[in-house]
């Protein structure tokens, strides 16, 4: 390990990694030395994400993974662990927004795959790679929220509701896994710049990038033995 490659010899898995917020926090810790594990549901976008982390000189594989399918996730553990033997990092970060209605409109079959993929996709995931981490005695499990888990959101109320769900699992699943010194943290970014965020009305010179959450990340994955970083607040500068 170096002040360069702080995450040297280390393994990563970013969930929801071929693009926006996964492509960035992917390229960050591959940059810091980590060997990354790309996963997502288009193979297409990860191998973008692979050939992205390749030209920056770091390393990366693409696995083909549905968050919302146990046994999906379950197989990528199963290669990780093959692969490594341990995984160190955990991005759970794959997540679909739902901005266009009011709940009552709302399709039942998009509410479960606003739940599905943003609340039980990161149970899935922590239950297949924590037990990994246990058996290291360390490792980080980093879940990417919203601000719209901690305030008010109109015609995002499925999306808000996986999101307040998101957080109230990591502060739990924090003090669960802590005595094995393993450490949950949860990033809630605001208006972010991607393909998930509503940009209607919206300043898009002012909304947050995917390297700002990305740099989140690597600030928690990087604290001192001692520390713990549990929660993140991100804001844009100036309102969009």
């Amino acid at each position: 390990m170096t002040m360069q490659k702080p995450l040297q010899g280390q393994s990563a898995v970013v969930t929801g990694a071929g693009r926006g917020i996964g492509a960035a926090i992917a390229l960050r810790l591959a940059g810091m030395g980590a060997e990354v594990i790309v996963c997502g549901r288009s193979l297409p976008l990860l191998e973008q994400t692979v050939l992205a982390i390749g030209a920056a000189g770091g390393k990366a594989s693409a696995s083909k993974c549905d968050v919302t399918n146990l046994t999906s996730v379950q197989s990528l553990a199963g290669e990780v662990k093959l692969k490594f033997g341990k995984v160190d990092i955990l991005v759970n970060n794959a997540g679909v927004g739902a901005f266009s209605q009011p709940l009552h409109r709302m399709d039942p079959q998009e509410w479960d795959q606003v739940l599905n993929t943003n609340l039980r996709g990161v149970f899935y995931c922590i239950r297949a790679f924590a037990p990994m981490m246990i058996e290291a005695s360390r490792g980080h499990i980093v879940n990417i929220s919203s601000l719209a888990g901690k305030n008010p959101v109109p015609n995002a109320a499925a999306y808000a509701a996986s999101k307040w769900g998101l957080n109230g699992l990591s502060y739990s699943v924090a003090e669960e896994l802590r005595t094995h010194s393993i450490r949950v943290s949860v990033v809630c970014p605001g208006s972010v710049d991607t393909e998930l965020s509503p940009h209607q009305g919206k300043n898009k010179d002012k909304m947050l990038k995917p390297d700002d959450v990305a740099h989140a990340v690597a600030a928690i994955v990087t604290q001192a033995p001692q520390s713990f970083m549990s929660e993140i607040l991100l804001r844009p500068t100036q309102k969009p």
